[in-house]
């Protein structure tokens, strides 16, 4: 059990580095609420559930992702300055759009990453079989996203037009919402099916 420990605690210690020469701190607070949960969460289900090396590995992954993505507020993580340092070319050129999609792949993260740990968690305490935890692992990312993105709506109504823009990341697309569902979906599919397949949380039970 040591050794989970020693990976969350280098999150936590990656919580105030990201503060350091950070371009947009206050907004940074309302971002790392989002990681201490997760952190919490880790933490506990390491003590009370003792996750498989996969399930803990995929939300270990997914944290580290938002915590880079909240240093920059998701809108301005600069990844066209390293494509652009490492290959000479960005890839906003390659895919030919200005906007920041770093808010995108985390959200084909929440899929990719978060059906893993919900399968798991189906087929230990709902004593699911795998096909069908891996299935309904899909209805459970779809459902977190729905209510993420209402909880992103209230965020909209509830706080001045700055600080609701800083933390949804919206980069004026009306349509951000279903896109960043419909993210969320093509890596659960892609998850399932990958999991059904070849994951060894078939054997948990």
């Amino acid at each position: 059990m040591k050794k989970p420990f020693i990976l969350i605690g280098l999150l936590v210690a990656a919580v105030p580095l990201s503060f350091i020469g950070a371009p947009y701190p206050q907004e940074l607070f309302l971002q790392h609420t989002a990681t201490v949960f997760g952190l919490a969460c880790l933490a506990a289900a390491v003590v009370l559930v003792n996750p498989t090396k996969l399930s803990f590995a995929c939300v270990w992954v997914f944290i580290a992702l938002h915590i880079l993505g909240a240093r920059w507020i998701y809108s301005f993580v600069p990844y066209d300055d390293v494509a652009e340092y490492l290959t000479g070319i960005t890839l906003s050129e390659i895919i030919g759009s200005q906007r920041n999609h770093y808010d995108r792949l985390v959200h084909f993260a929440s899929g990719l990453l978060g059906v893993p740990p919900a399968s798991e968690l189906l087929q230990r305490y709902a004593n699911m079989r795998p096909l069908g935890a891996a299935l309904m692992g899909i209805a459970c990312i779809m459902t977190i996203g729905a209510v993420y993105e209402i909880f992103e709506w209230q965020i909209a109504v509830r706080l001045a037009p700055g600080q609701a823009e800083a933390y949804n990341g919206q980069q004026g697309d009306i349509w951000d919402p279903q896109k960043d569902m419909l993210a969320a979906g093509l890596g659960s599919l892609l998850c399932a099916a990958l999991l059904f397949r070849w994951s060894p949380i078939a054997n948990v039970r």
